[in-house]
């Protein structure tokens, strides 16, 4: 240990440093979806395994930082649609690394009383958002696999901050391309939907194009991607509109990313038909 890093020469051709914040039992040679995303957003919370699959395919699809970004925009715009609609409790899925304007950062604006529970699988995530939330006691993080519905519900964390009996908004932003059609997306959110009050509501956003959008340099980023990080499964505008079941799509329905409620002309501009993501957001009556 130096400076409170452990360091080592491995594969990336970079040399690996165990941050003090990193959780020991990371493997830091392996990127992860939540480490790469924080990258993509400007973080710190990353190694270089990260680094260099995020570079490869930013060198590939440039524009991809922007994609990201417009993602995280949604989150910020849903929130506070949501907050306007009287709601006042959140349950993140796929939360990843903490970073400027977290649901409980935009909510508690708000109204400080309102409660928000993370849920991530990468223990860096929760570590972080751990460390970012002591001792704001309405706001808990959970590590878990967000596909367990069942054991994210019956958690302590969810326990302690979210009342079944009034609307919840539930978050998946930037998350079900990581889910597989065998994976059953829709079992998946269907645990979470039978769960929840009338009145409750439903956010995604989702990579995906329309038939024959999808360009070269997005294919070839894409294939870096699964290759390197994990496999990801594009859906269309049909597509993500199926996976409302049981929820009723607010105005304006399934759009590209940046269109969802835009909040300038910029928005407006980058909603392009080759933007390469949609989003929406339900309510279950």
């Amino acid at each position: 240990m130096h400076d409170g890093l452990e360091r080592s020469e491995r594969g990336w051709g970079e040399l690996v440093e165990r941050p003090n914040w990193a959780p020991g039992d990371i493997d830091l040679e392996r990127p992860s979806v939540a480490r790469v995303y924080d990258y993509w957003l400007g973080g710190a919370h990353n190694f270089a395994a990260d680094r260099a699959v995020a570079q490869k395919t930013l060198e590939t699809m440039p524009e991809l930082r922007g994609v990201v970004l417009n993602h995280r925009a949604f989150l910020r715009r849903a929130v506070r649609y949501l907050l306007g609609r009287g709601v006042r409790q959140f349950l993140d899925l796929g939360s990843g690394i903490p970073t400027v304007g977290n649901v409980h950062e935009i909510a508690q604006a708000a109204d400080p009383e309102c409660r928000v529970v993370y849920v991530d699988i990468d223990p860096v995530a929760v570590a972080h958002s751990r460390s970012l939330l002591n001792g704001n006691d309405q706001v808990s993080v959970l590590q878990a696999d967000v596909r367990d519905a069942a054991g994210v519900l019956t958690s302590s964390e969810v326990d302690k901050q979210l009342d079944f009996d009034e609307p919840i908004g539930v978050l998946m932003i930037a998350l079900l391309h990581f889910v597989s059609d065998e994976e059953d997306p829709w079992g998946i959110i269907g645990g979470y939907r039978d769960r929840l009050a009338p009145g409750s509501f439903l956010a995604i956003s989702h990579a995906g194009y329309e038939a024959d959008e999808e360009t070269d340099a997005s294919r070839e980023a894409r294939k870096i991607y699964n290759r390197d990080v994990t496999r990801m499964t594009l859906r269309d505008k049909t597509e993500l509109s199926r996976l409302f079941g049981g929820f009723v799509l607010v105005e304006p329905g399934v759009v590209r990313v940046p269109a969802w409620h835009p909040e300038s002309p910029a928005d407006v501009e980058e909603a392009g038909k080759d933007f390469p993501g949609f989003a929406a957001l339900g309510r279950k009556a």
